[in-house]
């Protein structure tokens, strides 16, 4: 009998031992979710993360994701992250994670474990903005956006030449002065 109570005392531990796991498992998850969404710059540590943001509903469009959006990506570099982000804003689109792979070099292998976070949204040509690079544009591309006028565009350029290139558009409106209704209706034609 004293052994049937030593054993059933030792399964009981054992249970709330592993209860007691699954529930600190449980909080890590919850933390580590937490932090996933509340921080648009967490970078994902392993693949367990992938899936738990994947399960979140994070989603990278791969289409339009920023450089930030990929160095969220485990292993993936910075250059790796410009290069892809230079390549769609030059108009290349991403149909399919073996695009991802044959653009970066990698096997596919690689890559495939990070679909469950990577989103393919295809863009119309026509539809999607050409965006102007603002520290390398002539006056008469700046020109050709919409609204913006050849006053405006020189004194971008006069800018520019005079005291280097624009960081951002907090710089250029600082810079510049311009209104925030200008800002609003540019910042979808430009990028730096």
């Amino acid at each position: 009998m004293a052994f049937l109570d030593w054993f059933s005392k030792q399964s009981r531990s054992q249970m709330l031992g592993s209860q007691m796991l699954k529930s600190l498992r449980s909080i890590r998850v919850t933390r580590k979710g937490s932090c996933i969404l509340n921080d648009p710059f967490y970078r994902f540590q392993s693949l367990d993360e992938i899936r738990l943001a994947a399960s979140l509903g994070i989603q990278i469009d791969v289409n339009q994701a920023s450089v930030d959006d990929w160095l969220r990506i485990p292993g993936l570099s910075i250059h790796q992250a410009r290069m892809l982000t230079q390549l769609s804003q030059s108009g290349v689109q991403f149909f399919c994670v073996e695009d991802l792979a044959a653009a970066l070099g990698l096997s596919l292998q690689r890559l495939k474990p990070l679909e469950p976070i990577l989103s393919f949204c295809y863009y119309d040509e026509d539809c999607m903005t050409q965006r102007v690079n603002l520290n390398t544009a002539s006056v008469e591309e700046l020109g050709s956006i919409p609204d913006m006028g050849t006053v405006l565009a020189r004194a971008i350029v006069r800018n520019r030449v005079s005291n280097g290139p624009y960081k951002n558009l907090v710089d250029l409106q600082k810079r510049l002065s311009l209104p925030s209704q200008t800002v609003s209706h540019l910042m979808h034609y430009l990028n730096f």
